[in-house]
């Protein structure tokens, strides 16, 4: 990277790490609530999980498209809208006064935060070549542990401000400050193999052939998927699992489940991010390897969380789980730049994130669906931890095409 450029390339992911935050932030914060929000708008464990589920879908089936309109367009003016439209979407959720009204706000929402994460990611790695890409992409996803640990806040000011007070604050915040985003961000200088003709614009059509051609596209295809089974399991229904297995209340239960795996995510994505770009000056496959590493150890962590009866123990597991698991997602965008022709970088992150989001979607309504059938959440937490030993085994598999700095 030129060193005239080093600044702003930081300064690119430190005004977009803000961002990060509310964007994990705002979809979380509702799954800390579930007291406080049934008893204002009645419904069922299976209705409270269809929140996130709905989120989850509508956010995973146009992220291949969002994903390949920051190919094409402008991503920085991409990000400055999503942030916009799902600010003022977070407001208007804490006025919904019905389920049905919740459901569509909740949809409405997924479609305007899907545009973020791709188009974010693939700027942070036109700015960010060679040894520094995974640790920029980590500082921007420790944005997102941020983001999860103040969603434990909802549950908090739910208790003592009612359901709706938390969405106003969050989502006037995101509004105020997608205003100011759009004099700061920019567009990097343009790379060499970046189309500038109209004529030449990727397709969408020609995209989806390039990266589904590629098998080891499909492998990470694979290996996202199931990695959300486990990320949500543990997302969506931590919170009601620390309360009724360590006989919590609501406001302890969700900054217990969501802080501390927060702290860990955090921390993790660091090092996964420099420990990835460290390596990769000696190893072509280092941005692969340490994500299979990281789950490698996830997996009995999570297990400890589904078997313990002592508060102390899941949280430990927890933290461990939070603190490796997270190592994929530092190296995601790196290890697709390596793996897929760069013009679709963005595309094939939606593509990801549909397939993620899909399953991550049917795993957190299973659980309301289990929890109604009166099966313990810890059952799923135990196929979690199948799915994080066999997304390990994935990744091994998975092979770079291009150099780390491509």
């Amino acid at each position: 990277m030129n060193l005239d450029r080093l600044p702003r390339a930081w300064l690119i992911v430190g005004v977009l790490w803000v961002v990060a935050a509310l964007n994990y932030l705002d979809r979380i914060m509702i799954t800390t609530m579930r007291d406080s929000l049934t008893q204002a708008v009645p419904m069922t464990d299976a209705q409270f999980g269809l929140l996130t589920s709905v989120f989850l879908w509508v956010y995973g089936l146009l992220s291949p498209f969002a994903g390949f309109l920051a190919d094409r367009f402008n991503r920085s003016r991409l990000i400055v809208f999503s942030l916009l439209v799902w600010s003022l979407l977070t407001w208007l959720t804490g006025h919904a006064r019905s389920f049905e009204e919740l459901i569509v706000v909740r949809a409405l929402m997924g479609l305007s935060e899907a545009a973020y994460l791709p188009a974010a990611l693939a700027l942070i790695a036109d700015y960010h070549r060679g040894s520094t890409r995974s640790l920029a992409t980590g500082i921007h996803m420790t944005g997102l542990s941020v983001g999860t640990g103040l969603a434990g806040i909802g549950g908090w000011v739910a208790e003592r401000h009612g359901w709706s007070a938390a969405f106003d604050v969050f989502g006037i915040f995101g509004v105020v400050y997608a205003v100011g985003l759009l004099f700061v961000l920019r567009e990097p200088p343009r790379q060499s193999g970046v189309v500038t003709s109209s004529a030449d614009q990727p397709r969408l059509g020609q995209a989806l052939v390039s990266l589904f051609s590629s098998r080891s596209f499909l492998l990470l295809l694979a290996f996202w998927g199931l990695l959300a089974l486990a990320g949500w399991a543990v997302m969506g229904w931590m919170p009601t699992f620390f309360k009724e297995q360590f006989k919590l209340d609501q406001g302890a239960a969700g900054i217990s489940a969501t802080s501390f795996l927060a702290v860990a995510m955090f921390v993790g994505k660091l090092v996964g991010g420099a420990w990835a770009d460290r390596w990769s000056r000696t190893n072509d496959r280092a941005r692969i390897l340490v994500p299979a590493i990281g789950l490698f150890i996830a997996t009995p962590a999570t297990l400890l969380v589904a078997n313990t009866g002592v508060l102390a123990m899941a949280i430990a597991g927890l933290s461990i789980y939070g603190f490796t698991r997270v190592f994929s997602d530092a190296n995601l965008m790196p290890i697709l730049c390596q793996v897929s022709d760069s013009r679709y970088r963005a595309t094939g992150y939606g593509v990801l994130n549909m397939f993620s989001c899909i399953v991550g979607g049917l795993t957190v309504y299973i659980g309301g669906v289990l929890r109604d059938a009166q099966i313990s959440v810890s059952t799923l937490f135990q196929f979690a931890a199948g799915g994080l030993l066999v997304c390990g085994a994935l990744m091994v598999f998975v092979k770079p095409v291009r150099s780390t700095g491509s």
